[in-house]
């Protein structure tokens, strides 16, 4: 029996299995829909089909750096709750597709969950995170992931707080000495602490310049209806000046050091050094920034397990 897209998606959306899963599942018996469940049931793999409408908001950030020190690769793995996100082996999972991320030819999630699981071939890394799911019992998701790697200089990284930030720098350089790699690390807890959006002011987008000139100016004329233009344009490009030195890290003033800006902090280490070192770029995940959180309504909750 031909299997169809149509009927590939109407178990995947009974199952909340995999696309491949499901397809394999089909084929597996010859296009029975019931049988096909059964078989996703069997595997393991049909666990999450009561867990795929539920939020997974939390979770951990996690990166493997390569030995070399040349290349990292960051990943951030959602669960519902805290409580999990705390748990070792959930932890060791997400280490492991930290581990997968770093040696994957990938370049979008989606061939990242399709390819070969590396602790066990013969699933893929979406038939792995499965079986995560039917063992651990909540709701998980492999939520991005990105390498970050330079040819001459060096890779830096930072997790706060167990795995609620995570953060990778590149450090373009010809030293990789203890200092340089001070730096990076330190670099690295500055992108954490502050959130920047660019590494500089080449990287800022001129939309993005333009749209919040038209919102200061209009801020200023409400404020000072009565100045002439050309002060109301002088404080348009003061107040600019001063949001670009929040959303730039090499403008930021230095957390360790409010004397200095990153870039002059980076310039001290660079002339200890005897050589320059420029930041080159990095790459900043939180544990569930911009994701809906769940609300627990524990009353709600008890009342429905009382059959109330």
């Amino acid at each position: 029996m031909a299997i169809t897209a149509a009927m590939v998606k109407e178990l995947r959306e009974a199952t909340g299995a995999g696309m491949m899963d499901c397809k394999k599942a089909l084929n597996e018996t010859n296009g029975d829909m019931d049988k096909a469940v059964e078989f996703l049931r069997e595997k393991g793999l049909a666990a999450m089909a009561k867990k795929a409408n539920r939020i997974a908001a939390e979770g951990i950030v996690a990166i493997k750096a390569c030995d070399c020190g040349k290349a990292a690769a960051i990943v951030e793995v959602n669960s519902e709750t805290d409580f999990v996100a705390k748990n070792a082996d959930f932890q060791a999972y997400v280490a492991k597709v930290a581990a997968q991320a770093l040696d994957t030819k990938a370049e979008t999630l989606e061939a990242f969950m399709a390819e070969p699981w590396a602790e066990d071939t013969s699933l893929t890394v979406e038939q792995a995170l499965s079986q995560k799911i039917a063992i651990i019992g909540e709701k998980l998701s492999i939520r991005r992931f990105q390498k970050v790697s330079i040819d001459n200089g060096v890779v830096a990284t930072y997790i706060h707080a167990g795995g609620k930030i995570g953060v990778i720098v590149a450090l373009e350089t010809e030293s990789d000495s203890d200092a340089v790699k001070e730096c990076g690390k330190n670099v690295a807890m500055q992108i954490a602490a502050l959130n920047p959006k660019y590494v500089d002011r080449s990287e800022v987008p001129a939309d993005f310049i333009e749209h919040e000139k038209e919102i200061l100016k209009t801020a200023a004329k409400n404020e000072n209806p009565d100045k002439p233009d050309n002060i109301i344009e002088k404080m348009i490009i003061g107040r600019l000046n001063k949001e670009l030195k929040e959303v730039c890290l090499v403008d930021q003033a230095y957390v360790k050091d409010g004397d200095l800006t990153v870039q002059k902090y980076v310039d001290s280490v660079a002339k200890e050094v005897g050589t320059s070192i420029k930041i080159k770029s990095f790459v900043r995940f939180e544990t569930g920034e911009g994701m809906e959180k769940r609300e627990d309504d524990f009353a709600a909750e008890v009342a429905k397990q009382a059959g109330m």
